[in-house]
């Protein structure tokens, strides 16, 4: 088994909304998420998030800064992923759907209605508490 390194990245409209998906797959399947994903080999954490972003949401984003990391341990599934999560700007694009394979839908929450905690994955829950 080897440590998986992703990125995320929190996303915010101008009525101050965040972006987030609802996943398909393991790991964390049915979970409300910020977008992002791998990091492929030679690649910099800031263009993954970047290219992830505009791969699964249609949205063009800037890197601002660094917000957290999360690191999810599970043992039982065989899986250790270590997560760095960034507050992007989001430039433009219209937001869809481009994997519907991999998330069930994409939605805006407003910080004060956001899902239940339990029905946000683990590596996200973090950084929906630092923007509040």
């Amino acid at each position: 088994m080897a440590i998986i390194v992703g990125t995320g990245a929190v996303i915010q409209n101008d009525e101050g909304q965040v972006l987030l998906v609802l996943r398909k797959k393991d790991p964390e399947i049915h979970k409300w998420s910020i977008p992002g994903g791998k990091v492929d080999p030679f690649e910099t954490l800031e263009h993954t998030i970047v290219r992830e972003v505009e791969e699964e949401t249609g949205l063009v984003v800037e890197v601002e800064r660094l917000l957290c990391t999360d690191e999810t341990i599970q043992p039982e599934q065989d899986r250790h992923l270590l997560s760095l999560i960034y507050k992007v700007r989001y430039t433009g694009g219209e937001p869809q759907n481009r994997e519907p394979q991999k998330h069930a839908e994409l939605r805006w929450f407003s910080l004060n209605e956001l899902p239940p905690e339990t029905d946000i994955a683990t590596f996200s829950r973090e950084a929906l508490r630092l923007i509040q």
